[in-house]
């Protein structure tokens, strides 16, 4: 699933040739035609394909924003402002073509699900090998809830005192500390990959309770997902399986990985163990982390 290291590359892969553009015509794939007709909202969440055009097609696109794990366009037409917010799911993406041929994985190429042309005869091509991604068209944010809870982005001043706050909340007390700061309430943008490698630099077990962290322990987590976050947007995002560049090309951030799928630990030598938390396999070194 793309974290927020590899969405903030996708952000910045289509910003500069879809912002301040006009979005022609929006078309959607077999796959979200039959899911709709199936009452399964393949895709397109929260409104009929219909209206989903009506309220897309005529919008310019005026500003691109990344907001946790999601793109958010901001759109307006004659005065009226809506959001499109898309969630990029297991294995989805964002490219901007000429043309479909000139996506260069044949499996995006194959797996395009909406197309968005636009003025300056670009496309705009969400593909999803998988479909679990999603974009909803909104009024404004207060229209998609979930939204809201989203803890602030970790590169933010007031994201530390919020991340600390968390831990007197009861249902976190008694969760392991992997499944607490994976939820994006806490902390924003942190998946499965980034959250082992920060456990592995703070020396912290994933499936250590969270309330049995010390203030020490808790405050040096979170600056070390911060400075694994602030990698990975550096490296490009991690390229384990599906996960492309808006231009095709792949992250670096797999060549720097301590634990995420290693069979070693890079530090003492010890095998490392894999323990599923919350339903997610977590990689850690027995060793290193206590």
């Amino acid at each position: 699933m793309p974290e927020l290291p590899e969405v903030e590359h996708v952000k910045r892969g289509i910003e500069p040739y879809i912002k301040n553009e006009r979005i022609k015509k929006v078309i959607f794939s077999d796959n979200v035609i039959k899911g709709k007709k199936d009452n399964r909202e393949t895709i397109i969440k929260g409104m009929e394909l219909d209206s989903f055009a009506k309220l897309t097609e005529g919008y310019t696109i005026t500003r691109v924003l990344r907001r946790s794990k999601y793109i958010v366009l901001h759109i307006e037409r004659d005065n009226d402002q809506r959001i499109l917010i898309s969630h990029l799911g297991m294995a989805g993406g964002f490219f901007v073509v000429d043309d479909l041929e000139d996506i260069a994985t044949p499996n995006y190429r194959k797996h395009w699900q909406v197309i968005f042309e636009l003025e300056n005869e670009k496309k705009l091509v969400y593909s999803d090998i998988r479909r679990f991604g999603e974009i909803r068209n909104v009024a404004g944010f207060e229209s998609y809830p979930p939204f809201l809870e989203i803890a602030p982005e970790p590169f933010e001043e007031e994201a530390l005192a919020h991340y600390l706050s968390c831990f007197d909340i009861n249902k976190y007390a008694n969760k392991p500390i992997k499944q607490m700061i994976l939820d994006h309430k806490v902390i924003a943008g942190a998946g499965n990959i980034y959250a082992c490698e920060a456990l592995f630099r703070a020396g912290i077990r994933p499936d250590k309770i969270a309330h049995t962290l010390n203030h020490q322990e808790r405050e040096m987590l979170f600056y070390y997902v911060r400075e694994v976050l602030k990698e990975g947007i550096k490296y490009g995002g991690t390229s384990i399986s599906d996960y492309r560049h808006a231009d095709g090309k792949t992250g670096e951030m797999q060549l720097h990985l301590n634990v995420y799928k290693q069979k070693y630990c890079k530090i003492c030598g010890h095998e490392i163990e894999t323990k599923v938390i919350a339903t997610r396999n977590s990689h850690f070194c027995p060793n290193c982390q206590k």
